[in-house]
């Protein structure tokens, strides 16, 4: 019988396993948003089953139970979430066209306190950016739903077939076979490899200055040489997307030209670096929100520009500023 007897004992408790359980929900919803409120339906599920928990597996494993329950009700209508990369070919920037999509669609970025616990051991948590990186969430949409689960308690929380034969109701010989089958899917997918943003090393530190320093100039033929041949420009909530340098420098030059005079502010997000871009304000005082922008890199170049554009759900999440006024100028200038 389980000694945890009263409620704030309980309460404490599952509070403990909060942000793993978000990084499990978020890797198979693809949507920070949804994450958290099936950390929270997991929460009251456990809260009115609780009398019926006798302690015969561990709370966390109970827990993971009911959270994976909950997120294989939210997929069985089918919806999966998408990067506009996800929609057909890149469009060219002299043609492109602004496509706009419904919310539910996209993939979507996390902060990565949500999701992402702090450990001592350096492999472990290079694990973890990784398996929270937008290319490899994205990649897991493609699974089905159970082989997506058996794939994250396998080979991300490294739980043993066993373990996730109890939790899924199944046999060792299943599990296996999902897994031999997610496996063989993502590596189909050929998933582009992205650098994690903590710890940055050397080089990518000076990547990143030289990004904001060219972008904040607005220096386009300058943040050109920092983009990989093949880099790719995406724009949620727009299907749109775009393939290599010359187009994203024409993109930025012509209908992108509206972010000059950008600020940039230094975030992470996906275990990735990232910025909170804010565009010179209509009134000419300040700077507003403009988008989350996320990069990838690789090999010493950036090859994802991924800017959210949505920054009344983004920019509030990652409790970045409503706007930047004069005095950012003046610390950026000290």
């Amino acid at each position: 019988m389980t000694d945890l007897a009263t409620s704030p004992d309980l309460d404490a408790a599952m509070e403990r396993y909060r942000v793993e359980l978000t990084g499990y929900c978020y890797r198979m919803l693809g949507s920070s948003f949804d994450a958290e409120d099936a950390v929270q339906d997991t929460y009251v599920r456990a809260w009115r089953a609780f009398d019926r928990f006798e302690g015969r597996s561990s709370l966390r494993s109970w827990l993971y139970r009911i959270a994976t329950n909950v997120c294989l009700d939210l997929l069985s209508a089918g919806n999966k979430r998408a990067r506009p990369m996800d929609f057909g070919a890149p469009q060219h920037q002299a043609s492109a066209v602004l496509n706009e999509r419904p919310e539910v669609t996209w993939l979507e970025p996390v902060p990565d306190g949500r999701v992402l616990q702090q450990t001592a051991d350096p492999a472990e948590m290079a694990l973890a950016r990784e398996s929270v990186r937008l290319a490899f969430v994205a990649a897991l949409q493609h699974l089905p739903a159970k082989q997506r689960a058996v794939l994250i308690l396998r080979e991300v929380l490294a739980w043993k077939a066993d373990e996730v034969a109890t939790l899924l109701d199944t046999t060792v010989a299943s599990v296996n076979s999902a897994l031999q089958r997610a496996r063989a899917t993502l590596s189909a997918r050929r998933i582009r490899e992205g650098e994690a943003a903590d710890p940055l090393d050397a080089e990518q530190v000076k990547l990143l200055e030289r990004y904001l320093s060219a972008f904040e100039a607005y220096d386009i033929s300058r943040l050109t040489t920092l983009l990989h041949e093949d880099a790719v420009l995406s724009m949620p909530p727009f299907d749109l997307w775009l393939r290599g340098r010359e187009d994203i420098a024409a993109w930025h030059l012509n209908q992108g030209s509206g972010c000059r005079g950008s600020r940039l502010l230094p975030t992470t997000a996906n275990g990735l670096p990232a910025f909170a871009q804010y565009r010179p304000a209509a009134s000419g005082a300040g700077h507003t929100p403009w988008a989350l922008q996320v990069l990838e890199i690789s090999d010493g170049k950036i090859v994802g520009l991924n800017a959210f554009l949505d920054t009344d759900r983004w920019f509030p999440l990652f409790g970045l500023p409503e706007q930047l006024d004069e005095s950012y100028e003046v610390q950026q200038g000290a």
